[in-house]
């Protein structure tokens, strides 16, 4: 609740910076004088409550909607010797991460690859795939769930979630300020919103997600590193490694788990010729090599 404190009073305090830029920048006063009736500061309210609602509800309902549609089989009474192992290991990395027992499940994938999601880091559920128990050995599977136990203790689901609020007020904000700017201003239009405005809005709005998108997953990129040196800590550094390199052998397959829950996966394959020609900027994952890499290093 700190974190979500922290981040909402800089995020607000963001917003009455960028209201006092316009200002000081006579931003009011050029809508003013092309009859725009333009209030900066409820359209940033408006803008805050709209961009935050979404991500927030992603994230309270995170746990049931990965339960769904990644069909995840929860282990409440483990019936093999696996989900046993399975569910012991995590309650001991769970104790030594400092965080609450999370729920344990497996889901159906022929890919290796594991995620880990919940608003509270004593209310979390971590999965793996049924590629990854199959592929990996033990050691490699404990260092996975360090791995994800990793973004539970720092918080990352949470973090990531503000982040994504902000980006989207912005976004909101700064596309319709341009569709205000063009419609009234540009285009002369005097009574309501004309074509002008709404052309405007989806093309900055569109331009400004690419952008803000940008932000987004560099932070996804540091907080995978993070998470790899928690695996590292908790597990062994030699097991992180062997885990991500078996990675590599899959690097081709794409991802199986679709967007909502890529960012949180273990990995994210290739996605297409888009992510091969702009590189990493919009990549959700560091590349395996550069996180090998840095486990060795470190």
């Amino acid at each position: 609740m700190l974190r979500i404190g922290l981040f909402l009073l800089t995020n607000f305090a963001i917003l009455i910076l960028a209201g006092a830029v316009l200002s000081f920048l006579g931003f009011d006063s050029i809508m003013a004088q092309n009859g725009v009736d333009l209030n900066l500061t409820a359209l940033l309210i408006w803008c805050a409550v709209i961009g935050f609602a979404g991500s927030f509800i992603s994230l309270f309902a995170s746990k049931w909607m990965a339960k769904k549609f990644m069909h995840v089989k929860m282990i409440e009474q483990p019936r093999s010797e696996t989900e046993q192992w399975l569910v012991n290991t995590v309650e001991t990395l769970a104790k030594d991460a400092g965080v609450g027992m999370p729920e344990v499940g497996i889901f159906p994938s022929p890919q290796s690859n594991a995620f880990a999601t919940g608003w509270n880091k004593n209310n979390s559920l971590v999965a793996v795939s049924e590629g990854l128990l199959q592929r990996m050995n033990r050691d490699e599977v404990r260092a996975v769930l360090a791995h994800e136990l990793g973004h539970v203790a720092n918080g990352d689901m949470v973090t990531l979630t503000l982040i994504q609020g902000v980006v989207n007020t912005f976004v909101l904000f700064f596309s319709r300020v341009i569709g205000h700017f063009v419609d009234r201003v540009l285009l002369k239009n005097e009574q309501g919103h004309g074509i002008g405005y709404f052309i405007s809005v989806m093309v900055a709005q569109i331009i400004l997600t690419i952008l803000a998108s940008m932000v987004v997953m560099w932070f996804s990129r540091r907080r995978e590193f993070r998470a790899d040196e928690a695996g590292a800590q908790l597990a062994g550094s030699t097991a992180m490694i062997g885990a991500l390199e078996k990675l590599k052998a899959e690097y081709d397959m794409p991802s199986d788990m679709g967007e909502t829950f890529t960012a949180f996966g273990l990995k994210n394959g290739r996605t297409g010729s888009f992510q091969e020609k702009f590189g990493h900027l919009f990549m959700s994952h560091p590349p395996l090599d550069a996180r090998i890499a840095a486990l060795r290093n470190s």
